[in-house]
């Protein structure tokens, strides 16, 4: 088989293109890389996003086919509203982290309490840095390895430069009021969940939800990753994004 598959890996809050690096180096060469700084970030810090759908419309140009798509968190919101709006361009989505609901409600528990976005819009105003600081720690709480793993997102972060005030304020807006939970009843490609069991963003009851309401097939969740599986778990991680393309990538050949 010589066809190849393209993957486009999407960022979560805060962060950059830089993040997937040390995952992008293990590809094999017949999966081709696509990746992006969402507005407000990296390389794109002077465009200024105010909703969901900006970031979905930066996602767009970036393929004219169906491909496989990488999203992590807040990044994993995007590629679910880029699937509902623009089947046409997602043959398939890993969603690293992802909640299509971040904040709890009175009937989604499987989430964390808006005090939580809210307390980080407060301090974010006061210092950006420390904030910063304070949700890589939050990504990272309860694993042995933490600081390697804050060190490595703290690399991406520094290389691509940081993100713009007014853009981390509108993405804890949107972590805040999207509520995606409707759009998994109407998206068809096939979503590939991939959860971390200590997630402290997202809950690990979450994959166990995901199967019984609303009829999720592939589903991971990894027992000793928190909110950076990617990163934590990165063979782990890798072989299964191999194994997704491997799979768009037989059926490819049929469609032939």
């Amino acid at each position: 088989m010589h066809n190849t598959v393209t993957c486009v890996f999407v960022h979560g809050w805060a962060m950059n293109s830089a993040v997937w690096e040390e995952c992008i180096k293990k590809l094999p060469g017949w999966i081709n890389v696509v990746v992006v700084d969402l507005p407000g970030h990296g390389s794109m810090s002077k465009v200024e996003p105010v909703v969901l759908e900006d970031y979905v419309q930066a996602l767009i140009p970036l393929v004219h086919r169906p491909v496989l798509w990488v999203g992590w968190s807040l990044g994993g919101l995007a590629v679910l509203r880029l699937a509902e709006l623009f089947p046409q361009r997602v043959a398939a989505a890993i969603l690293v982290a992802t909640n299509p609901c971040f904040t709890t409600k009175a009937d989604w528990s499987s989430a964390v309490d808006a005090s939580v976005f809210d307390q980080f819009a407060r301090d974010l105003n006061e210092n950006q840095e420390k904030t910063i600081r304070r949700f890589l720690a939050l990504q990272v709480k309860g694993l042995p390895d933490d600081l390697k793993v804050v060190r490595q997102l703290q690399k991406s972060l520094q290389s691509r430069g940081h993100a713009s005030i007014q853009a981390l304020n509108s993405g804890l807006d949107m972590l805040l009021d999207v509520d995606l939970r409707p759009s998994l009843k109407t998206i068809e490609c096939p979503l590939h969940w991939y959860l971390g069991a200590k997630d402290s963003l997202v809950p690990a009851s979450l994959a166990q939800i995901l199967s019984a309401q609303y009829a999720q097939e592939n589903i991971v969740l990894q027992p000793d990753a928190a909110h950076a599986p990617f990163v934590s778990h990165e063979p782990d991680f890798v072989e299964y994004l191999i194994d997704t393309a491997e799979q768009l990538r037989k059926q490819q050949e049929i469609n032939k």
